[in-house]
Formats: structure tokens, sequence, C-alpha cells
């Protein structure tokens, strides 16, 4: 079987863009910080909603089997806290929703192609701006953040295009949750229902965890 696009690993500069669906988790310290009812309140992630994604990939060649990649991506998605107290039985649910654009850089070793396809590993970091705040939400997230990312791929080389399924895995460093002081100061004189305020300070630190699966048009 002939190869297709026999000299296309060569070219100096490449672009592209990726459709991709993704899963958002939550890493959970909670406080153990007792609330003014005399409840302590602990949270988890109940559910996970997926998402989609669409970016764009630009690619550069540096040597044999190297690239260096910068991937901006669009994603939306869900994901719901539940909060428990060990007074009652009783459970509260919170869904956070996230519309945000990624800017990671990624390097990418590709194996020795065999006839047309070839696998790969990427890994590198970026960061993260998230722009759903809205105020009626018990929880808010911070605006930024930044992650490192690391995943795996195979490329198929067609007659015109090489198409590449990969799995990505996102990790966030900073703590994400919005504190409940600083909602004050956003807010300016607006109403904050007080009732949401154990629910925040129940939560020590939130951290962002993104799973992605996408299709790779280059």
């Amino acid at each position: 079987m002939a190869q297709n696009l026999p000299n296309v690993e060569y070219k100096r500069f490449h672009f592209g863009f990726s459709l991709g669906l993704d899963i958002l988790d939550f890493g959970i310290k909670n406080s153990m910080a007792q609330a003014p009812n005399g409840c302590v309140y602990q949270a988890e992630v109940s559910r996970l909603q997926p998402g989609f994604n669409v970016g764009l990939i630009g690619d550069v060649r540096l040597c044999n089997y190297l690239n260096l990649r910068l991937c901006p991506t669009f994603y939306i998605a869900d994901r719901t806290l539940t909060f428990m107290n060990d007074k009652s039985s009783s459970l509260y649910k919170i869904d956070v929703r996230s519309t945000m654009i990624t800017v990671p850089l990624l390097l990418k070793y590709s194996a020795v192609r065999i006839k047309n396809y070839g696998i790969y590993v990427i890994a590198g970091g970026g960061v993260l701006f998230d722009f759903s705040h809205e105020q009626e939400n018990p929880l808010l997230l911070e605006y930024f953040d930044y992650f490192v990312e690391f995943g795996v791929g195979c490329t198929f080389y067609t007659k015109y295009f090489r198409l590449s399924p990969e799995f990505k895995f996102a990790l966030g460093f900073n703590n994400i949750l919005m504190s409940w002081e600083k909602r004050e100061e956003e807010i300016n004189g607006g109403y904050l229902d007080p009732e949401w305020k154990p629910y925040n300070d129940a939560l020590d630190k939130l951290t962002s965890r993104i799973f992605t699966f996408a299709l790779n048009f280059e």
C-alpha cells in the first residue's frame, strides 16, 4: 500500500483544527469548618456532564519526531457538587457551568510512521480563562488558572489530510474557588444571599481537571 502524504512530516509549519468531547471535574479539599447552624458540610462531585470543545492547532517542526504546538481551545461543560452535613441526611446540589478558553503549549513526540498511521504522545502546560460568572449561583470560580496537560494520540494519513484521535488530561494548580470576600467586592453593594456562605466556607480548595477526547484535522 502506497503512503499518503509521504513528505508531510517535513513541513516546517502547518495548521489545523480540532473537534471533541470533554468532561470537567474538580479536585476537592473540604475545610471541615463548622457553619453557624452547627453543621459541618462536605462536598463531592456527584455528576459529570459531557461537554464539547473546538480548537485551533498551530504546529512547528523542531526536528525529526518532535514538534511544538499551540492549541487554543474553547470548552463548555457542567458538573454538579453535592453537599451533605453531619446533622441530617439532607443534600444540597449546586450545578457549576464553565465556558472557558485554554491556551496550552505542547511538545509532541511522534513514533516512526508505519505506512499510513503513527502514534504520538504530547505534554506541556498552559493557561485557562473561565468566562462563566453567574452571580445568582451559590459558587463562583476564578477567572484564571494554569495547568499541565499530557496525552496520547494516533494519526491516520488520508490522501488529503491527517486525522488524529487524541486523549488528553489536564490538571490545574490554582485554587479556582472564588472566596466569599471577593464575591462581596465584585457584587459592589448588590445582594448576595447569606444562605450560600456555608457552602463556600465548606470548601477549602477546588482545582480543575479536564478529560478531553478530540479529533484533530491537520
